[in-house]
């Protein structure tokens, strides 16, 4: 919620500084999709852009399938993948209550051609999450709770944009790009077992920063727009190639379609539905195990749709020209997971780019 209330302040003010310098011959902030979209506009020929991107994501509670469920009842009957190794309960006997990632994205385009746009964007991400453990291997008697925390550099991507069409209403061009693996996958942590030890051990797939395999992210997008309304939609997808550890995370695939409406030209709103499936992890790292639903690949994947609420601020004249300041807030509508696995609450995107 301070997130929150800090970014509504922080867009307050950027709103009054923006306004202040508007000029209708500036350019158009309807002209960009939401932020949350990568990839969506081209550049003209020996222009750069450069970006940064804040994004918040805060999970609650767990979720199977469609519906809710409660640690008590994960723990009492969801079954362990490892038990029969040493030491490892029949049932889940550790469970993750609630989680936050913190993801800082760096971004650069040029435009070598008219028809040409090359990106490149590299992360750094923090990743937080609570633990409730259960004694033993029985019963909902707690023993105690630990927290798991992450950070590092994540996976950097290179692209490019090659322009499809452009009939100045109607605007289409292709997303070709590649995940390079320079997120570290063998974090660990120290955690708290139902036995009372406490060792270090390498966290779950969903804490490490990096993904561990080359992707390859090829989408198309199109854009156009009529007087004061514009308007998108946007395909993009994440295939992994080879493993890592032996294992690889699973497909992804995201559509997005957009409404953006010019209220000045220097601000404009969106609305936007988003679709995302992701598909579970394929094989399994060796080194990680244990009675935690994180810990066993079948509890990854998901279907998620949900809507997206932005807003677009455009500098017009002088040192403002140029700059653009946005943000976008995700509110799950629907959700169908592989669980249990913890369920997204909210999602917050802010971002910064300069174009020149």
């Amino acid at each position: 919620m301070f997130r929150l209330i800090a970014a509504s302040v922080f867009f307050t003010v950027c709103l009054a500084c923006i306004q202040a310098h508007a000029d209708a011959s500036g350019p158009n902030a309807a002209d960009h999709a939401p932020i949350g979209v990568m990839g969506d506009h081209m550049h003209e020929k020996g222009e750069f852009m450069l970006s940064y991107r804040f994004m918040h994501m805060d999970m609650q509670g767990n979720r199977a399938g469609t519906d809710s469920i409660d640690a008590d009842t994960i723990v009492t009957t969801v079954p362990n993948r490892f038990f029969g190794r040493p030491m490892q309960p029949p049932t889940l006997r550790i469970v993750p209550t609630s989680m936050s990632m913190d993801m800082h994205m760096f971004g650069a385009m040029y435009a070598p051609a008219d028809g040409l746009t090359l990106m490149v964007m590299g992360m750094y991400m923090e990743k937080d999450m609570e633990h409730t453990t259960y004694m033993g291997g029985m019963g909902t008697n707690v023993r105690g709770s630990f927290r798991v925390k992450t950070d590092g550099i994540g996976d950097t991507r290179v692209s490019g944009l090659v322009r499809l069409h452009d009939g100045g209403v109607h605007r289409l061009h292709l997303n070709a790009g590649v995940s390079f693996p320079t997120g570290s996958t063998s974090k660990t942590h120290e955690i708290l077992t139902p036995m009372g030890a406490r060792p270090t051990v390498r966290v779950p797939y969903a804490m490490q920063p990096g993904s561990g395999t080359y992707d390859l992210m090829p989408g198309i997008t199109y854009n156009g727009h009529s007087g004061k309304v514009y308007w998108g939609g946007q395909y993009m997808g994440t295939f992994r190639l080879g493993e890592n550890h032996g294992y690889s995370l699973g497909d992804k695939h995201t559509l997005s379609a957009w409404l953006n409406y010019q209220w000045r030209p220097f601000i404009s709103t969106s609305l936007r539905l988003q679709y995302e499936m992701l598909r579970s992890i394929e094989g399994m790292d060796p080194m990680i195990a244990g009675p935690v639903q994180t810990a066993d690949p079948g509890n990854y994947g998901s279907d998620e749709l949900g809507l997206n609420f932005g807003v677009n601020l455009m500098g017009q004249a002088g040192a403002l020209a140029g700059q653009r300041l946005a943000a976008e807030l995700y509110l799950p509508l629907r959700r169908d997971l592989n669980g249990p696995q913890m369920e997204t609450d909210w999602t917050i995107t802010l971002g910064w780019q300069y174009a020149f």
